[in-house]
């Protein structure tokens, strides 16, 4: 694979050969990337860098392997898919993923189910992967009188991260997400936390406050302990209520107590996850295409994708929904231009052609949840999941392949 990378090498080589072949059981296989450096601007990271040119070219291969077999796309990506056992071809052994089922929750959808009709009308199938890049997160919290919880994290938010990491330490607690007040601080106030991105957020900051949960819990079980006159290790918590020898105390009631036995109860946690898993989806594309001028209208959309647990299914709708248009802009709108000179002639964005809610359809998403064995709750990030928005084979009515139900 040969990237271009403009005026200096920008590191997204790297991750198109982690990818490319992800989502396939293949034995045996070598993979040579090149950052090609020419006289342009510099590239960098952009939603999955490097991975959806990748599946694009293998993807475009599974299809005309399944085609010369005359065998169903997608009976013939089951046939070949990744699970649990699979060797990445970087190295990595997969844990329990969910690839699998999102081929098989495309291929029971009422959109493959449906005949494709009319003529220059394709409909497209591709896969694709992007992992959790896990990296360093650091979190504070502080219960109040009142039951509720102060969260300081250094995570920025750009698609919900600061309710889904709530909820993730209310579930830890067993109160409700509005009892935990969350604040996104800047680098003076919270521990060190990495980069927004690699889909790690919800992952790795939520595991952070997973960990800062079970601090909390284990000083107030500590309290608990005081005021009963017993051991520590005989206060139990579970559903939001600490159990003792004898007497049981919601959270909120000791929450109210604690002011009487010391110090307050701040927590914290740092973590730094590894792992070689994520999500895995499967887009369904309909397309129809202008003989005379080449132009592209997009009939029918459906992007279904494995969240290991979706903490805020609309949240994760929402990500799945804006990565699939930015796919339909890289793959249909947007370029750079230049002319003979190799002067850049669309350098602003009244000329750089990114799609807008006229040019799209309704991208229904299918959330799958195959529990990410990593996490305490299940989480894979899905920021940055997406097929590679493969180019369609053009069918017409008489030659749409006939799908058994």
């Amino acid at each position: 694979m040969a990237y271009d990378a403009g005026a200096f090498p920008a590191g997204i080589i790297g991750p198109g050969a982690m990818c490319v072949f992800s989502c396939y059981e293949f034995p045996n296989a070598k993979v040579d990337g090149y950052d090609v450096v020419v006289n342009k601007p510099k590239t960098s990271a952009y939603r999955a860098p490097g991975a959806t040119q990748a599946a694009f070219a293998c993807e475009q291969v599974i299809d005309e392997l399944a085609e010369k077999l005359g065998m169903d796309p997608i009976e013939f990506r089951l046939l070949n898919a990744a699970k649990e056992g699979t060797r990445r071809v970087d190295g990595p052994v997969y844990p329990r993923i969910g690839f699998i089922e999102t081929l098989q929750a495309a291929k029971a959808s009422d959109h493959y189910r449906t005949p494709l009709k009319g003529a220059n009308r394709g409909r497209g199938l591709a896969s694709g992967f992007w992992f959790n890049i896990g990296l360093k997160s650091s979190v504070t919290a502080s219960l109040n009188a009142d039951g509720t919880v102060n969260l300081l994290e250094g995570s920025t938010d750009i698609g919900g991260t600061r309710t889904s990491i709530a909820m993730q330490l209310a579930e830890t607690l067993g109160i409700g997400a509005y009892d935990v007040l969350p604040k996104v601080v800047d680098t003076d106030s919270v521990g060190y936390t990495d980069v927004t991105g690699g889909s790690r957020v919800t992952f790795a900051t939520g595991l952070a406050a997973y960990e800062v949960g079970l601090d909390l819990r284990r000083q107030m079980a500590a309290r608990a302990a005081e005021i009963w006159e017993c051991d520590a290790e005989q206060v139990k918590f579970e559903d939001g209520v600490f159990h003792g020898p004898k007497q049981s105390i919601s959270f909120k009631e000791l929450a109210a107590k604690i002011a009487q036995t010391g110090e307050p109860i701040v927590g914290r946690a740092a973590v730094d996850p590894q792992g070689s898993t994520n999500g895995f989806g499967t887009h369904l594309v309909d397309v129809e295409v202008d003989p005379d001028t080449g132009k592209v209208t997009i009939l029918r959309y459906t992007a279904i994708q494995d969240a290991g647990k979706a903490i805020h299914p609309s949240y994760v709708e929402g990500q799945i929904q804006g990565g699939s248009v930015q796919g339909i802009g890289w793959a249909l709108n947007e370029e750079y231009f230049y002319d003979d000179k190799g002067h850049m002639r669309n350098a602003s964005y009244l000329d750089y052609r990114m799609p807008t809610a006229l040019d799209v359809p309704m991208i229904d998403a299918v959330i799958v949840e195959v529990a990410n064995p990593a996490h305490p709750y299940g989480v894979r990030g899905v920021g940055e999941t997406r097929s590679s928005r493969r180019r369609p084979r053009w069918r017409t009515r008489s030659t749409v392949p006939r799908r058994r139900g």
